[in-house]
């Protein structure tokens, strides 16, 4: 027992916790893939939003080529159409009550029972109301991008 009171001991010591910088590969790899994902999710909303500007753009210069009136209300039934087409085949065949019931956004009776009622006859009729004009000019806007884009019903 003398040799182990002969020996000095001295308290351990811990290595220093390691840094958080510079980051292990392991990290990199996951902030690289985040920043690609935002990357992608930003490029697809960019995308997205340009194509949506390209078709009002389309849906305004036709409804801005007809003369004022009833030529511009068919124009807009025409875009309609063509929009409804794109959406589900066979939707531009239907006619009166069932087309606007159509048109209706989900929880909307807008064309049904309110202002989009002009698509019925207003193509037809000699003198229209300019404000009705805009008010449906701007229903069947909105309109028309949800079904070209297929976000609506």
């Amino acid at each position: 027992m003398s040799v182990a009171a002969s020996l000095q001991l001295r308290d351990v010591h811990l290595p220093a916790v390691p840094s958080w910088w510079p980051l292990p590969l392991g990290w990199w790899l996951v902030l690289a893939a985040l920043a690609l994902a935002v990357l992608l999710a930003w490029a697809w909303r960019a995308q997205r939003r340009r194509r949506q500007r390209r078709w009002l753009q389309v849906f305004d210069s036709a409804v801005d080529a007809a003369d004022a009136g009833s030529a511009q209300v068919a124009a807009i039934a025409e875009l309609l159409r063509r929009a409804a087409r794109r959406r589900q085949p066979g939707a531009e065949l239907l006619q009166g009550q069932a087309w606007l019931e159509f048109l209706d956004a989900p929880g909307s009776r807008a064309f049904s029972d309110g202002e989009g009622r002009l698509l019925l006859d207003g193509g037809y009729r000699r003198a229209l109301d300019a404000v009705a004009v805009q008010r449906v000019r701007d229903l069947a806007r909105a309109r028309f991008l949800e079904l070209i884009s297929g976000s609506g019903r």
